[in-house]
């Protein structure tokens, strides 16, 4: 298993790389942004060690411009920022997991092999179809440069339709992930969403992405109508 760590910290990169080989793993060392990005780009990596605080690109640039690239390599990154609001940024970014400095190799162990047994599966900052686009970070929806205003119920059950594009999920479960065990009103309040989001996500730009199938429920069409 091959390691990037992207530290521009000599005295803990050299100490990870120690570590990390004395575990059995390869290990690359970058101690810019720059060259960390180009590195992830040209080889590859099973997981990447991400300071945020780098020269010349900080880490959440250098996550953001990987994710960009379709690149889905599990990425952990390590700062001495601890606030909050640090930590969301990352993870909006496409980072995997965060770990704050101090931390113990053995944390920071367990955390690899985690990040290991779970792969470099896909995680689209965007859901899209066609050119109708949701950013669950921001909670935003557009067509192409359009922006559409939606509210947050009506995101949450476009958000569920892009999850599961081009199949058809029933009224119950939408009704099951998008309004919460409590509720307890008519079933066909789904219904009332489901034109709500075809008024503004598809009639002003004459599409019809959002199918209703009699008997069976919804289907949002992959091309976007």
């Amino acid at each position: 298993m091959r390691i990037l760590v992207v530290e521009d910290e000599k005295g803990l990169a050299i100490g990870l790389r120690a570590g990390l080989e004395a575990e059995g793993f390869a290990v690359d060392i970058a101690e810019n942004g720059t060259d960390g990005l180009w590195l992830a780009r040209e080889k590859p990596y099973d997981v990447i060690l991400l300071d945020i605080m780098l020269p010349y690109l900080n880490g959440y640039q250098v996550c953001q411009a990987l994710r960009d690239d379709k690149n889905w390599t599990p990425i952990l990154m390590l700062t001495a920022k601890d606030g909050e609001w640090d930590q969301v940024e990352g993870l909006d970014t496409g980072a995997d997991d965060y770990l704050t400095k101090p931390f113990s190799f053995a944390v920071l162990l367990a955390r690899v092999r985690a990040l290991l047994r779970r792969g470099a599966t896909q995680r689209p900052a965007e859901l899209t179809a066609g050119d109708l686009v949701f950013d669950p970070a921001s909670r935003t929806t557009r067509r192409g440069d359009q922006p559409i205003d939606l509210t947050s119920r009506e995101s949450a059950v476009l958000e569920y339709l892009l999850r599961h594009v081009g199949e058809v999920v029933t009224k119950r479960q939408i009704l099951d992930h998008v309004w919460d065990d409590d509720f307890e009103g008519d079933p066909n309040i789904v219904e009332v969403y489901i034109r709500h989001l075809r008024n503004k996500v598809d009639r002003p730009f004459e599409r019809s992405s959002i199918s209703t199938l009699r008997g069976s429920g919804y289907r949002l069409a992959s091309n976007g109508g």
